[in-house]
């Protein structure tokens, strides 16, 4: 599975984006997708993820501000985001998450910055 994540941008606290992960390679609906995003220490804090039968789960963190979906029809996940907060501010990456543990199945991500 190959992504491409966009949607990224700067943000007041309080503000809301959308992410999306298209798929460029692979149907990402037969797999767990995640989103995730880079912590302090150089690892991947998962934030939301979806089961290809789509059960979701959250980080603490984010839970009751955070949406992850998907759309099938578009090979597209997506990660709402409500209520951002400045330790939001970080670089948000999607995956599938049977190939996290392979450093060269990460994409490029997108920043995203809550700053007012």
């Amino acid at each position: 599975v190959q992504v491409v994540e966009s949607g990224g941008g700067l943000v007041q606290p309080g503000g809301s984006l959308r992410l999306s992960c298209v798929g460029s390679e692979g149907i990402l609906s037969s797999y767990a997708m995640a989103w995730y995003r880079e912590a302090p220490g150089n690892y991947y804090e998962l934030v939301a993820g979806i089961t290809a039968g789509g059960v979701t789960r959250y980080a603490d963190s984010v839970k009751g501000r955070f949406t992850i979906s998907r759309d099938s029809a578009k090979n597209t996940v997506y990660l709402q985001m409500n209520s951002l907060k400045p330790e939001d501010t970080a670089v948000y990456y999607c995956n599938a998450e049977y190939q996290i543990a392979d450093d060269s199945s990460w994409g490029q991500g997108t920043q995203v910055t809550v700053s007012s």
